[in-house]
């Protein structure tokens, strides 16, 4: 077939906070063909922080300019520095057939949908709100307060759920992870992106 590999793609995961959804991302990142969106930020490097790696490191000009040209799927402005997630470093690893992961909350998502309709939308939700708050309270980190407001916000976000085209809810952390994977599996056996390289393979048999 020579090097006409398909097209990899782009999945979005999202999910509202304790759901367990960076852990899921994690696991999927070692899956072979797999790669993270790596964001741009106005932010400075921390200690280790490779860029290109971690994040591509700009200036605040550099990255308002990937903004007036459009580059950027989805970006935010967190406590006065700037992410975002370059449309075309998602496209040069797309084109070489590399599947890109982006683990992002549901506003980031709805906008990475909105520029590039044929990401992989897949949300992740929790068993019930008991099991939430409970996870949320368990982690021990954060105030009553907070884990209240959190709660609203997983409310919102869940609200939401009809814009994604998948939903896994993790109640058990392997059949989560197992479901998440088929669904990537399932997504490269999808017939319209292979069936050209598959029919030229059985033309030159």
């Amino acid at each position: 077939m020579g090097n006409s590999h398909a097209k990899g793609k782009l999945f979005v995961i999202s999910g509202p906070s304790g759901t367990g959804k960076g852990t899921i991302y994690h696991e999927l990142l070692k899956e072979k063909n797999t790669d993270f969106s790596v964001s741009m930020t106005t932010r400075a490097p921390r200690e280790g922080e490779v860029d290109g790696k971690d994040y591509y490191f700009v200036t605040r000009e550099e990255f308002l300019a990937n903004v007036e040209r459009g580059n950027f799927l989805e970006h935010a402005e967190v406590f006065d520095n700037m992410y975002g997630t370059p449309k075309d470093a998602v496209e040069r690893r797309l084109e070489r057939g590399r599947n890109v992961l982006l683990d992002i909350d549901v506003q980031g998502g709805l906008q990475v949908k909105a520029a590039m309709p044929e990401a992989v939308m897949i949300f992740i939700l929790p068993p019930s709100m008991a099991v939430l708050r409970e996870r949320l309270e368990g982690r021990g980190t954060e105030t009553q307060e907070i884990i209240e407001k959190r709660l609203s916000q997983a409310i919102n976000e869940m609200k939401l759920l009809a814009e994604y085209e998948y939903y896994i809810v993790n109640d058990d952390l392997e059949t989560a992870i197992a479901e998440v994977k088929s669904i990537v599996t399932a997504e490269g056996r999808k017939v319209p992106d292979k069936i050209k390289s598959i029919i030229s393979k059985y033309e030159e048999e």
